[in-house]
């Protein structure tokens, strides 16, 4: 640990540093952390978590679902506990910074990880000391990182490095992704591991899937059913398969405008005691991928919680939670007297989840504007290819997402012979492309449009949504 003094000095000078956040561009979210690790060295991060942070924090993360989950889960502790929390976080700083800012009971902490080198999650694992450490799902689309290619096995080791020295901890993991089952699995001799899931007898999956090699000894893993992309029911040869579940969506039933869940919890909690409870419960339409997180924040506040009316206060808590979309997330507007199914789909995940959504209000026929990955992004164009072949569209419509036109072009060809497919260069210019895409609607002879795949991440898809509505008022 940090010298006394060092270290109360280099918390001062953090505080105080905060009161440039005002005047720093996109509010210097990291600068006082970075400060008082500059100051005090790494290790004061150990010093920060130790000193102001009463019964411990837990660390989320995942390639999907991160901040939907925190989000949910800080709202829900926020009722018991005074909390430090961070939600988007992605660096050592900024993590810092969040535990300069006060003393409270208990920490609630996403953490983002792409690589070994820039997330450092052994040395986050090591001085934080968390208590818990939450896995959404591990995915191939986040393996670039600055441009540069970076291994699926490296980034899954990245993320598993997270819980790597936990010493009496939990563990909540999905069970349904064979990459996080495989890390609850090695930490099962040190920690308490607590598995979620989908138990649903009757699902049909309407997308063809890759092959997902089994974590344990690199053979193809066999699906008894597959619910969103990699995850499902699995076995492999060598022993490898989905753990019995302690938290089972039993039940998923849509009705026309919410869907009836049943959610079964079996688990043991921080405190070693059995918790066991059935909830019922009545949620908007908000997706697969959103039901998956719902499960992540049940698990992660039965294990973590003193209430002793989990039951009664989940289902307050979700009966009143508005999931609201955030900014260039996919959403179904009804514009021009046509159904537009608009948003961010930069991955596997979503391009599919967005993909079931306008699949439930398609009109008579569909066209679909695909905005494509940039280079190095083969991964995430293969699982672009399935949501697309699975919706079918009638016509196809091809532009860049990202910054080359070359990659654009290349993943077109792949496309042209299966669909009747347009391709259009459209230069790297925020402003042009979305021109573009508003041109394309107007000008489209189809009822239902979808325009999804990859982008300028969130401001390209808020302000095109933003377009799309003005075209009612003219």
């Amino acid at each position: 640990m940090v010298n006394k003094i060092k270290y109360l000095f280099a918390k001062n000078a953090g505080k105080l540093s905060s009161y440039f956040l005002k005047i720093l561009p996109t509010g210097g979210q990291s600068f006082p952390g970075l400060v008082s690790l500059k100051i005090g060295g790494t290790k004061t991060l150990g010093d920060l978590s130790k000193n102001q942070i009463e019964k411990g924090s837990i660390l989320i993360t995942g390639t999907n679902g991160k901040t939907t989950t925190t989000t949910m889960l800080i709202k829900l502790f926020s009722n018991e506990y005074d909390l430090s929390s961070t939600v988007g976080n992605n660096t050592i700083y900024s993590l810092s910074t969040s535990l300069l800012m006060k003393k409270s009971e208990f920490g609630i902490f996403e953490y983002g990880i792409r690589d070994i080198e820039h997330g450092t999650p052994d040395l986050i694992c090591d001085l934080v000391k968390p208590i818990g450490v939450i896995y959404t799902n591990i995915s191939r689309e986040h393996t670039q990182v600055l441009g540069i290619k970076n291994p699926f096995e490296k980034y899954v080791e990245a993320k598993s490095l997270l819980s790597s020295s936990m010493e009496n901890g939990v563990v909540v993991t999905n069970a349904d992704d064979p990459n996080t089952t495989f890390i609850g699995k090695n930490r099962e001799a040190k920690n308490n591991v607590v598995y979620y899931g989908l138990e649903l007898d009757d699902f049909t999956d309407i997308f063809e899937e890759n092959p997902v090699n089994c974590p344990n000894c690199n053979n193809k893993l066999d699906y008894e059913v597959c619910y969103l992309n990699q995850r499902g029911k699995y076995s492999c040869t060598c022993g490898f398969k989905r753990p019995k579940l302690n938290v089972k969506l039993t039940k998923y039933l849509q009705n026309i405008d919410s869907c009836d869940v049943t959610i079964e919890v079996n688990l043991q909690n921080y405190e070693g005691k059995p918790v066991q409870y059935t909830l019922d419960l009545n949620l908007p339409l908000i997706g697969l991928h959103n039901i998956y997180n719902c499960l992540t924040c049940i698990a992660t506040y039965s294990v973590f919680t003193t209430n002793d009316n989990i039951k009664e206060t989940l289902q307050d808590f979700f009966e009143n939670y508005e999931f609201i979309v955030p900014p260039g997330r996919f959403e179904i507007l009804k514009v021009a007297g046509k159904t537009i199914g608009v948003g961010q789909g930069d991955n596997g995940d979503a391009l599919k989840v967005n993909s079931l959504l306008m699949k439930e209000n398609l009109g008579t026929d569909l066209e679909f504007i695909y905005t494509t990955p940039d280079e190095n992004e083969e991964e995430i164009f293969e699982d672009h290819f399935l949501s697309i072949k699975a919706l079918n569209p009638d016509k196809l419509v091809v532009m860049p997402g990202r910054v080359s036109l070359k990659a654009s072009e290349e993943y077109y060809d792949q496309l042209k012979d299966s669909f009747d497919a347009t391709y259009y260069p459209v230069d790297f210019d925020f402003r042009q492309r979305i021109d573009k895409v508003i041109e394309l609607i107007k000008d489209s002879e189809n009822d239902s449009i979808i325009i999804s795949g990859c982008g300028e991440e969130i401001l390209f898809w808020d302000e095109l949504k933003k377009e799309i509505k003005k075209m009612d008022e003219h």
